[in-house]
């Protein structure tokens, strides 16, 4: 307990405003603004079940769910009738043209999400779909597809048959969220967590343009936490992203899940804590604490566990009902930003239903390291009113964006440290159902904001699925 003390008073001490000589660097420069340029159709009938309090198209942690690549944009989605597809339009069309790969989705699961990625070093499609802590299904594209979407046809028989290993790799037969990155040299690496929830490891596997190869797992669930109210031998680390910044850095904010219930004040709550992070400059090998000590090797013996130093940049206990895999974005200086949420403490120390609880008070917090590597958190001051996840993402002037349940943006600027919080879209019109899935590349490519979200609806009646696009300050 003494860790999280010293911990909180260093995150307290670190809420400061910006040096003067940065705000007045910023002044010039525009503060956040969407502009909706655009919504577009993807399925008028898309598969609708909610299951873990989301559905299965739009689960915020998916990487990637959509996606921008060389002028054209990509989507990846399961029809009324279980198929998953592909869709693709050129920047700023109104039109998708879609193509089936030649899965369909096997359980009523959300977790089953289809994620996307690009190997750059030979212009391949990846797609990873249909897990939660089982098997998964693997399908790539040809090589070229992404290089000549013009040249090109967009068909079938692009992709190759589904196969349920990486190109005959078996990476475990526990396989859950499988996110795809590319890495600054070209290839494509997979995350995914090895396990079950409150007992499994992340882990990484590789594609260098002919093969995958396994990385290895490079968290451990092993270890002893104790909070006031218990202990738990067994976890896991849930990721809010892992990404690349401009420089070449991997980063990565994460939040532990105990599997033993007696670490809570009740058993209605969530037995996630603290909010991590930890970096990786050798592309994943050996990953550092936020001080630069190594604390864990890629496939070694030595792995990222919960009683290594220097790991919690905010500390909380299992008695607030924070939410694991929310979001992460990088500035244009290489530094970590993350939103997390939880209920605050002034509306109780014990939360006793974690979806209630969240609906009723829940908030999201922005978190940032600062340029002197102290961290900086901010509430975005509005109710979440969903249990669920909110998106992050930075424009090119560094100006943050909260992409909360149901749609709504929230934006704050980078001239006054990320404190001025406001809303800029209400979303009122979209009745989007919750979570929604951004697409991150063109955001760094276009400075465009994509969202993807799915028309609320019932029971298992099929529904809209949509992508909106906001200009933001050129």
């Amino acid at each position: 307990m003494k860790r999280r003390t010293v911990l909180g008073a260093a995150l307290t001490g670190a809420v400061v405003p910006p040096a003067l000589g940065a705000a007045a660097a910023r002044a010039a420069a525009p503060g956040p603004s969407v502009s909706q340029t655009g919504t577009t159709l993807l399925d008028s009938q898309a598969i609708y079940f909610v299951s873990y309090d989301g559905l299965v198209n739009n689960n915020a942690f998916q990487k990637n769910g959509l996606l921008t690549y060389k002028g054209h944009q990509y989507a990846v989605w399961y029809t009324a009738d279980r198929n998953a597809v592909v869709g693709r339009r050129a920047v700023g069309s109104g039109t998708w043209s879609t193509v089936k790969v030649g899965h369909t989705l096997r359980y009523n699961d959300s977790h089953n999400v289809i994620s996307m990625g690009v190997s750059k070093v030979d212009g391949r499609l990846h797609l990873n779909m249909d897990s939660h802590s089982d098997g998964f299904t693997y399908v790539k594209s040809v090589a070229g597809l992404m290089d000549d979407p013009v040249g090109l046809s967009w068909t079938s028989s692009r992709f190759g048959a589904p196969r349920p290993t990486l190109d005959g790799l078996a990476l475990t037969s526990q396989f859950t969220y499988p996110q795809f990155v590319s890495t600054p040299d070209g290839r494509l690496q997979l995350s995914y967590r090895a396990g079950v929830s409150g007992n499994g490891r992340n882990a990484l596997a590789e594609y260098d343009g002919t093969s995958w190869t396994s990385l290895g797992e490079w968290s451990g669930s092993t270890g002893t936490y104790t909070s006031e109210h218990g202990s738990s031998t067994a976890r896991n680390m849930y990721l809010h992203g892992i990404d690349y910044d401009r420089n070449g850095r991997l980063h990565s904010f994460f939040t532990w899940r105990e599997q033993n219930g007696a670490v809570m004040c009740n058993g209605g709550g969530i037995t996630n804590h603290d909010t991590g992070y930890v970096y990786s400059d050798d592309r994943g090998r050996t990953w550092r604490n936020n001080a630069g000590a190594v604390v864990g090797t890629t496939g070694g013996s030595d792995k990222v566990a919960v009683t290594d130093p220097g790991l919690v940049v905010d500390p909380l206990n299992p008695d607030h009902s924070l939410m694991n895999q929310e979001s992460q974005f990088t500035d244009s200086a290489g530094r970590p930003h993350a939103i997390i949420s939880y209920v605050p403490g002034r509306f109780g120390q014990c939360t006793t239903n974690y979806v209630t609880d969240r609906t009723s008070n829940g908030r999201a917090f922005h978190l940032r390291r600062n340029a002197s590597g102290t961290w900086q958190k901010t509430e975005i001051p509005v109710a979440l009113g969903s249990s669920q996840r909110t998106k992050l993402a930075l424009d090119t002037y560094d100006n943050a964006y909260a992409i909360l349940p149901f749609g709504r943006i929230w934006g704050a600027s980078a001239a006054s440290g990320h404190t001025d919080w406001k809303p800029l879209f209400d979303a009122g019109g979209l009745n989007a159902f919750g979570e929604v899935v951004i697409d991150e590349t063109r955001m760094a490519q276009d400075n465009v904001l994509s969202v993807m979200y799915q028309v609320k609806s019932s029971g298992t009646t099929p529904s809209a699925l949509r992508v909106i696009d906001f200009a933001l300050p050129a």
